[in-house]
């Protein structure tokens, strides 16, 4: 029993030892190895690989190895390389089979093989260059690994550096202290691994420089002189080294500057702004690298001087408070001292002109703020003070502004027009002309709407021009237009203004329905020319904003013999009417506005005289629903009045209220319209006028006495004489329209004469003298009492048989002559003759109508003679 035991463990033991068990398969793991073990194997050194069996002997077993799955012959337990290359880079692996039973191994896990190159070596130097007495350091480098050992060369690749208390070696690092000049030269460095024999690729050589410390230099820009308030800057130099700091003196050498707002540094300058006479002296400055305890010899000092900078004066010629866009000025910049220098003008600091003259010229399109100054021709500095500043003030094309004094004449009166610029009144000469039709060739405006006729060659230097005297051929559109400078700067041409200088008794009265000078639009406009005596082709014509006038054409309205009817008006129809005849006779004028608002001025349409009433009435374009508002009523602009009813009046007119009218109420606002007041100023010959007048009428009383005596006698003697005939005289009258039309206002102040006559034969009957007492009973108190009057009654014929028509223009008759005093209340001296016709018995049955006295009566009333130059 025990035998047999011992035989099983003996069997046991034998196939443990062959690599074979019960739970075992028969494959032992293999384990393959390199050596070095380092990270980095280099090119040259010596590798060898082993495989490991963990079962039984290396010498039990055959050996297989695999590089990237190749085989290998190699049958040894170890694959030795020994001097690796790049090529033998790869995956190796092993595997064993076992000699006694031929069982092989598991393959070992790979294992990667790596060959680098010998790595190279660099070199660095620190600092480079050097100055005397510096520390140098090198230091040498190979990749990243460690475990090297370096070596230093100096001049060659074969001379090691001797050592010494001076030269010193750490690591990586070789150090030379207190740098001699002997320290200069080539350097080397390699390193080595001993453990290895490795050793790796000579550095490349680094050069060491070793110079003395260098000297700074200062420089200060501008050089020379400077101005106060002018900025300087001092350079401190050391070649071309970096890495300085800069510290400035000043005076003396071991005087710090003290900075400031004024006193600044930056890198290698020292500033001075705003320089004033303290900023004067010496001044020094000195380098140094704190990083490596260095500081350069001090500089040289440099010397900065401070004065006074020349005063630059800005002067304007012409010196007009205002320009005009387009107009040319002249600016002078004025330098004491200025040899050698440019001047420069800026506007709004911005440099836009530079010479080296001081006069500037310039049309400027906008405002701008003009100065000037002075730089140094040699170099460009600033050489004095900034100027005085110029504010140009620069305005749009100025238009001339025209007025006409008066425009509204008196028979004989002396025009004046006045010409102005708004914005300047400074340096110019006025243009005057008159408006005609465009014609190519003459002055125009540029959109060719008129052109002008000039009244005077070379314009004038006073403002106004008078017309001597204001004729018939005045009458017309004038504008003007003003001019200054060199070149000449032109305004524009002023708006037009029409002056009136008609007849001063016309032959034709234009006369307008409603009368008024204010019309809304929509509605309906007559305008006639209603003749006073005998005369032919008369046409209405019209004078308009552009300042030309034009005759009645079909687009204004319907004509119907001499009367133009504008059934619908429209703001285009505004403008100044009058009647004109072939022979260049004119009626009386009116100035039209037609206006779309709600609200127009009823206002006199023809001059009044002072001493009426006036009534201004503010009408609504829709007075049925609103007839009495709540009106203001304006003269030039100014309120004067209210009123609740629509209307206002003056009394008594007076020369002051002459002026632009207007009305306003909450439906809106009217036109302005002008008003015209001619004033009744007597003269010191007003006396012997009324002596003649009434010599002349005494005398005409007398002498129709004896004619009428006279045909009585031949009666009573048999023969027939009961008229006489008298040439007819021409008719003269300067009744004002308004007259014409039964209105109290507007009565001109001109004298008038009117011969008492009718047709082409007179009567005249009985005369009877009428005393002063036959006057009211308050005539001894209103007024002055030089005045006297003749009235002259027609009383019907006694002889039946003697028929005459009743139409007085055919036969008046002259009957009856008082004289008398006036009683009106003014206060100048006035004759006139009062004639009155009473119809024969079958005319005086009709029943008395208001019939113009043209067609009804004989009636004349002399009216006031003015003194000649009222």
């Amino acid at each position: 029993m025990e035998h047999t035991l011992l035989c099983l463990l003996l069997l046991l033991s034998t196939h443990i030892y062959s690599g074979h068990s019960e739970d075992d398969d028969g494959k032992a793991k293999a384990v393959l190895t390199i050596n070095p073990t380092s990270s980095q194997i280099f090119s040259g050194e010596s590798v060898i690989l082993r495989c490991h069996i963990q079962r039984g002997e290396v010498t039990d077993w055959e050996y297989t190895w695999s590089k990237d799955a190749v085989d290998l012959f190699s049958r040894e337990h170890k694959y030795e390389i020994s001097e690796v290359m790049i090529s033998n880079n790869g995956d190796y692996s092993c595997l064993g089979k076992h000699i006694d039973n031929g069982k092989y191994s598991m393959w070992s896990d790979a294992v990667r093989l790596t060959v680098t190159a010998v790595p190279e070596t660099t070199l660095t130097v620190n600092p480079d260059p050097a100055y005397t007495g510096e520390t140098v350091t090198l230091t040498c480098s190979v990749g990243s690994d460690s475990g090297w050992r370096y070596t230093w060369y100096k001049y060659n690749t074969n001379k090691v550096v001797t050592l010494s208390s001076r030269h010193t070696t750490t690591g990586a690092t070789f150090t030379i202290s207190r740098a001699a000049e002997s320290d200069q030269g080539i350097y080397w460095c390699q390193g080595e691994i001993q453990s290895r024999s490795i050793s790796s690729i000579i550095s490349d050589p680094v050069t060491i420089t070793v110079k003395a410390l260098p000297t700074a230099s200062v420089k200060a820009s501008p050089r020379g002189p400077l101005y106060s308030g002018e900025t300087v800057t001092l350079t401190c130099s050391m070649g071309s080294d970096s890495g300085w700091r800069y510290t400035w003196y000043k005076d003396k050498k071991m005087k710090v500057v003290t900075l400031s707002s004024r006193h600044t540094t930056k890198g290698a300058t020292f500033t001075i702004s705003r320089a004033a006479e303290s900023d004067q002296g010496l001044y020094w400055c000195q380098g140094e690298i704190q990083s490596r305890s260095i500081s350069s010899i001090i500089s040289d000092p440099v010397t900065i001087t401070v004065k006074e900078r020349p005063v630059a004066v800005l002067t304007l010629q012409p010196i007009w408070p205002q320009i005009f866009s387009g107009e040319t000025v002249t600016l002078s910049c004025d330098i004491q001292g200025g040899e050698e220098i440019e001047y420069v003008f800026y506007n709004s600091g911005k440099s836009v002109y530079t010479n080296t003259e001081p006069e500037y010229r310039i049309s400027p399109a906008k405002n701008c703020l003009y100065t000037c100054e002075g730089l140094q021709k040699t170099n460009g500095l600033k050489h004095s003070q900034t100027s005085n500043a110029i504010q140009l003030t620069v305005l749009d094309k100025p238009q001339a502004v025209l007025s006409v004094s008066p425009q509204w004449l008196n028979p004989g009166d002396s025009v004046t027009l006045s010409c102005g610029v708004k914005e300047s009144s400074t340096g110019w000469r006025f243009f005057w002309y008159r408006t005609v039709p465009y014609t190519a060739g003459l002055l125009s405006l540029s959109d060719r709407s008129y052109s002008v006729e000039p009244l005077s060659g070379n314009g004038t230097s006073e403002d106004s021009y008078t017309l001597i005297p204001a004729g018939l051929s005045h009458t017309g559109g004038y504008v003007c237009r003003a001019g200054r400078g060199d070149p000449v700067y032109d305004t524009l041409y002023s708006e037009p203004q029409f002056l009136w200088s008609g007849d001063p008794q016309p032959s034709v009265s234009l006369k307008i329905r409603p009368n008024r000078t204010q019309h809304f639009t929509s509605t309906s406009l007559s305008l006639s020319c209603e003749e006073k005596r005998n005369s032919t082709g008369w046409r209405l014509k019209r004078y308009r904003e552009k300042a030309v006038e034009s005759e009645y054409v079909s687009n204004w309205g319907s004509r119907a013999g001499s009367t133009c009817t504008i059934r619908s008006t429209y703001t285009g129809n505004s403008g100044v009417y009058w009647c004109e005849s072939g022979s260049g006779e004119y009626s009386n004028a009116v100035n039209i506005t037609v206006d779309v608002g709600n609200l127009i001025l009823e206002s006199p349409p023809y001059p009044i005289t002072e001493g009426e009433s006036m009534t201004l009435s503010c009408t609504n374009r829709y007075q049925e629903t609103n007839p009495n508002p709540k009106v203001d009523f304006y003269k030039d602009g100014v309120l004067i009045r209210n009123e609740t009813t629509g209307e206002m009046t003056i009394p008594t007119v007076s020369k002051s209220e002459e002026g632009f009218y207007k009305c306003k109420s909450n439906e809106g606002e009217s036109p302005e319209s002008w008003v015209t007041v001619r004033g009744v100023t007597p003269g010191p010959s007003t006396s012997v006028l009324v002596g003649v007048v009434v010599g002349l009428v005494v005398a005409g009383v007398l002498l129709a006495i004896l004619l009428v005596l006279l045909c009585r006698y031949k009666k009573a003697g048999g023969s027939c004489c009961n008229r006489i005939f008298w040439p007819p005289q021409p008719q003269r009258t300067n009744l004002d329209p308004q007259q014409d039309q039964g209105s109290t206002q507007g009565r001109a102040p001109d004298a008038e004469y009117n011969n008492l006559q009718h047709g082409v034969a007179n009567i005249y009957d009985t005369i009877t003298p009428s005393d002063s007492n036959d006057n009211d009973a308050g005539a001894a108190t209103a007024g002055p009492s030089d005045v006297m009057y003749a009235k002259i009654q027609l009383k019907k014929l006694d002889k039946k048989k003697k028929k005459m028509t009743a139409d007085p223009k055919e036969n008046p008759v002259y009957s009856e002559v008082k004289t008398g005093k006036t009683t009106a209340t003014g206060p100048v001296d006035v004759t006139y003759a009062e004639v009155d016709l009473k119809q024969n018995a079958k005319a005086k049955k009709k029943k008395k109508t208001s019939t113009p006295p043209e067609a009804d009566s004989v009636y004349s009333q002399l009216k006031p003679v003015t003194a000649p130059g009222t």
